[in-house]
């Protein structure tokens, strides 16, 4: 499902600095990944090369088969918008909008009609047991209810893939253990392949496999 090859990033500036060397990795269909490392090891910028949202210096990213290298910006958007969902540390909700509203607005820029939207955001959020907060702001919200939230959204498309970086930082443990919980829960529901890039070890531990870097090198790959 996911093919790291030979990858390297670099980023310039008043000297070089490498986020990733050379690293090979295949992560497979309906896989739940934790990746772990300490800051500035290479893992979130891992998790963005996989998610197209930046390009590596060197080497080969494929997505279900799928080289992103020769695609446009506007090829990476429609992989992103068909084959891959997202969660962040801090939710990137939009603050104007409703939770309903936020949910479904992957939905709206992919041409959905209003009653669809409406009738897949209404099921999301019931699914992340927030049925009852169609119409609340985010300000309105727990941080562990605006993390559900963006969970929902990422799940609009049912993307075969689920990139996680950090969804349960910004919470406290029992709200972290229920958003990790409701993760594991949809991974088994859905199929989608999961990734995590976590400083939590326990959110580490609760995957079948864990990944570890550090200066930019894959140290460790770990199967339960």
């Amino acid at each position: 499902m996911i093919d790291i090859d030979h990858v390297s990033r670099q980023y310039e500036g008043k000297r070089q600095v490498t986020a990733l060397d050379d690293v090979s990795l295949h992560i497979g269909k309906g896989e739940m990944v934790s990746i772990i490392g300490p800051s500035g090891s290479g893992k979130s910028t891992l998790l963005n090369l996989m998610g197209g949202l930046d390009r590596p210096s060197s080497g080969e990213v494929r997505i279900d088969g799928e080289a992103l290298s020769g695609l446009s910006d506007d090829g990476l958007t429609r992989v992103r918008r068909d084959k891959i969902g997202f969660i962040f540390q801090f939710f990137n909700l939009l603050p104007t909008l409703s939770c309903l509203e936020n949910v479904g607005l992957p939905l709206h820029l992919r041409g959905w009609g209003r009653g669809k939207v409406h009738e897949r955001a209404s099921e999301l959020l019931n699914l992340v047991q927030l049925g009852h907060r169609t119409t609340h702001l985010p300000e309105e919200l727990s941080g562990g209810e605006r993390q559900r939230v963006a969970i929902a959204r990422a799940l609009s498309i049912y993307p075969p893939i689920l990139l996680a970086d950090e969804p349960t930082g910004n919470l406290d443990s029992r709200t972290g253990h229920e958003i990790l919980r409701l993760i594991r829960d949809l991974h088994t529901r859905l199929g989608s392949t999961v990734v995590i890039v976590t400083h939590d070890m326990k959110v580490a531990e609760s995957c079948e496999r864990t990944i570890a870097i550090r200066d930019g090198h894959i140290v460790q790959d770990l199967r339960r």
